[in-house]
């Protein structure tokens, strides 16, 4: 296996333009597409002291969703930089200021501009707060309306997806350094541990689907395979570095799959274009009615990639999550006896299920550019 080819530039340069693309996405509260249904009823004026009952589905959500802060062990947090552009102005502090409040009782002034955060989302402060202490307007869906400013922060999930190409450029540069030292001899260290599941990529993902042109796009096969897994992997950990829940997030699983789109077209010959649009071999009337479906097809292919990736790593979550809850939703220690060794169960799974899943997407986008560069038979 010829390893100066593989760990070329190239793979350094995809993981840079994955994290700086992802990152604005990440920040961008036009695209941020992370599953937040948050926007919960607020509390009745005439509320009794009653114990409320313990939702679930609000804890789960709030806990996978992204954050300004990062959550380091216990009780203690990580105040992340705010960068908001509001009213021509490029405004910045830490997310400290809000003194942990997400509740909109908290109003930071900066640049003679009044912000308060809700739900992890940044609106302008009102001028006086309403009747719950809250410098927001609500609804009768009791959602804010409150104009936002443009966020750029460095959130939870985007500080993760720099922290991770950090660690991938360390890690594949030391290996290809390997490489180029002991051209020929036996693998030491790393290289020893991550050239078997380089070698599954290159034998069982690339050569099947890519035939005799896999060379040509073994970098990013291996660049994604590596981002997914060891990102994965992170959201597994549930205290600093790990805790974010990136591969969860739709913005960044669409920026991947994208990537695979924009692969697939520009490399598609003459052949996969005539399959898709005057498919020969078969009637006019037929060749007319299946190209609509196979130009639909163009784009579900991409879509179901990003879709399954931040599905099955949301959903393992949230269960791993819902299993604890039931502690406190039946108030009893004795519900652990079955939720905790549960839980671990599936926390188990996940680890396979980390693998499995960046498996998954990159032989389906080997698959799909495969289709896209075969040669005519």
């Amino acid at each position: 296996m010829d390893c100066n080819q593989v760990f070329q530039f190239k793979f350094n340069r995809l993981i840079v333009v994955f994290a700086l693309f992802s990152a604005f996405l990440l920040g961008s509260p036009r695209v941020n597409a992370q599953v937040d249904t948050l926007h919960s009823a607020e509390k009745s004026h005439g509320e009794t002291a009653e114990k409320k009952k313990f939702e679930i589905g609000k804890f789960a959500l709030h806990h996978i969703a992204d954050s300004h802060s990062w959550h380091v062990i216990g009780e203690k947090f990580i105040g992340l930089p705010v960068v908001l552009y509001a009213e021509g102005k490029v405004v910045t502090f830490n997310s400290d200021d809000f003194k942990g409040d997400d509740d909109a009782k908290v109003v930071v002034e900066k640049d003679g501009q009044r912000f308060v955060k809700m739900h992890e989302k940044i609106y302008f402060a009102s001028e006086a707060a309403n009747e719950h202490g809250q410098y927001v307007a609500l609804n009768e869906a009791h959602h804010a309306e409150n104009k936002r400013p443009l966020d750029f922060s460095l959130t939870k999930n985007t500080c993760t997806l720099l922290l991770s190409v950090v660690l991938l450029l360390v890690v594949f540069i030391s290996v290809a350094n390997g490489y180029k030292k002991r051209a020929g001899k036996s693998p030491k260290g790393l290289q020893s541990w991550l050239e078997p599941v380089i070698l599954f990529v290159r034998d069982d993902i690339a050569k099947p689907n890519l035939g005799h042109k896999y060379e040509r796009f073994m970098p990013y096969l291996l660049t994604v395979f590596f981002f997914i897994w060891f990102n994965n992997m992170l959201g597994l950990v549930p205290f600093l570095p790990g805790g974010a829940n990136l591969t969860g997030n739709i913005a960044v699983t669409m920026v991947l799959a994208l990537t695979t789109f924009l692969i697939t077209i520009f490399n598609g010959n003459k052949h996969y274009w005539k399959h898709i649009f005057w498919m020969p071999g078969v009637p006019v009337p037929m060749k007319i009615f299946l190209m609509p479906l196979e130009l639909i097809g163009i784009f579900t292919k991409p879509i179901a990639l990003m879709i399954r990736l931040f599905a099955n790593i949301t959903a393992g979550h949230i269960l791993v999550l819902s299993l604890i809850c039931l502690i406190f939703v039946f108030d009893s220690l004795w519900v652990s006896a079955a939720s905790v060794p549960f839980a671990i169960f599936i926390g188990g799974i996940e680890l396979m299920v980390a693998f499995i899943q960046a498996f998954i997407f990159t032989i389906l986008s080997a698959l799909f550019i495969g289709m896209a560069v075969e040669d005519h038979h």
